[in-house]
């Protein structure tokens, strides 16, 4: 099938450029890219199905590292089924998946009962994580080279921090000489343990346990002194502090094989949104100063930090309406990502470009995929969005099964109208408004 958009503003993340212009998509691939219109109804001609885009933004779809789909063990929480639709509803058309899973993701066999479920069930593709420890206790390393020939296409712990430097240097050393990617959740485990919230005055008022920002330095710059030792190829998964940054800059000066990224919530919120102990603004790590917000935002700018992600955490009703101590840490975010990240669009703060440089291209590159382009050969995983679109968040019309956003009720601006995986649409043609 032969399939035309034309009228769109196309937005290439590698060119950094934002251009009128039509795509050309055959066999799940991008054939042609059609600048200002140019040969468009030549192109009508050949194609058997035209979709006019109204003048709406085009873009590569979200390739999103760190979303917690919880099969097995946990799918009252969410499924393959549940996310799927959720992440094309949010123009995400690539979910990199977390295995912090019960049991957790660390053998072949769980691996392969995963990436089963997302292939039969998941409208968009799913790429599997593996545990980098057995059971991500921390003491004994995974079978890195199985898990790598059955799919994994990284190896994380996820919140679950590496405490024995040992242990950590000899994964990271054997993931070296395999040359897979391990994602790092930087923090000092003894500081953060225990932890709500970020210290500091608000902290003292509200009467939370809290963790200094320095907890995330010294977790940092441990895991980068043992990069550098083992020449490992490292991702620092969910960044969030200013002081943490300085580490960064200068690993990546001195060459090694580091990137970074920040969760969506730590560009757009912040630890008053708290308020008075509003549990769906409980996340890991916690909220930060205004100051590390504008940091983090300024370092996706600068590209300084690569990738933004959503760090979907699905909790239920009862472990969030709990005392915000006791509450479980995370959110929801595969619907409410782009919309979210609109909103340092509209405020001046990243243009367009840079914007899918962290969503869709630099993600992307990381893991090898060859998607996040607008490109002649490209695979066709694209996003239709209106970046102006008003609407009041309403949590119970999320597609997750779980709801635990902390943007219910907030006034948004971007909604996504059409996505495409490999050409073929997953999300749009009415599907938004029956949701």
């Amino acid at each position: 099938m032969t399939l035309l958009l034309t009228n769109a503003i196309l937005i290439d993340p590698e060119a950094g450029t934002e251009t009128r212009g039509a795509l050309r998509i055959a066999e799940g691939v991008i054939t042609e890219v059609i600048p200002d219109e140019g040969g468009s109804a030549r192109q009508m001609i050949r194609a058997r199905e035209v979709i006019d885009c109204g003048g709406l933004h085009l873009a590569p779809g979200i390739v999103d590292i760190g979303v917690k789909v919880c099969e097995p063990g946990e799918r009252h929480k969410e499924s393959f089924r549940t996310a799927g639709a959720a992440a094309a509803a949010g123009g995400v058309t690539t979910m990199v998946t977390r295995p912090d899973t019960k049991p957790a993701i660390d053998n072949p066999e769980t691996l392969e009962f995963v990436a089963r479920r997302a292939r039969e069930i998941a409208p968009v593709r799913v790429l599997p994580m593996a545990a980098l420890t057995k059971g991500r206790a921390g003491r004994e390393m995974v079978e890195i080279g199985f898990l790598k020939d059955a799919g994994a296409v990284a190896f994380t712990d996820c919140d679950h921090v590496v405490t024995d430097t040992k242990v950590l240097s000899r994964a990271l050393t054997y993931a070296r000489s395999l040359g897979v990617l391990v994602i790092g959740h930087p923090q000092e485990p003894g500081l953060s343990e225990g932890a709500s919230v970020t210290s500091g005055k608000f902290a003292s008022l509200r009467g939370l346990p809290a963790v200094s920002p320095m907890a995330e330095r010294l977790g940092l710059e441990r895991d980068l002194a043992i990069v550098e030792m083992t020449g490992a190829i490292y991702h620092a998964d969910n960044l969030s502090t200013a002081a943490a940054l300085p580490a960064l800059e200068r690993a990546k000066a001195a060459g090694l094989n580091v990137t970074a990224g920040v969760n969506i919530h730590h560009l757009t919120l912040n630890e008053l949104d708290v308020g008075d102990y509003r549990t769906f603004f409980k996340v890991k790590p916690p909220l930060r100063s205004e100051t590390d917000r504008t940091a983090m935002v300024e370092a996706v700018a600068s590209g300084l930090i690569d990738i933004i992600s959503s760090m979907h955490t699905p909790q239920d009703e009862e472990s969030k309406r709990l005392p915000f101590e006791q509450a479980a840490s995370g959110a929801v975010a595969l619907e409410t990502l782009l919309p979210a990240a609109l909103r340092l669009w509209h405020a001046g703060a990243l243009d367009m470009a840079t914007l899918f440089r962290a969503l869709s291209l630099n993600p992307s590159r990381r893991l090898g995929l060859g998607t996040g382009r607008l490109v002649s050969g490209a695979p066709a995983d694209l996003v239709l969005f209106d970046p102006h679109a008003p609407y009041v968040m309403d949590r119970s019309n999320l597609r997750s099964k779980s709801k635990n956003t902390p943007f219910d009720e907030q006034r948004m601006q971007g909604k996504v109208r059409m996505t495409f995986v490999a050409g073929r649409m997953v999300f749009g043609a009415g599907q938004e408004a029956a949701a």
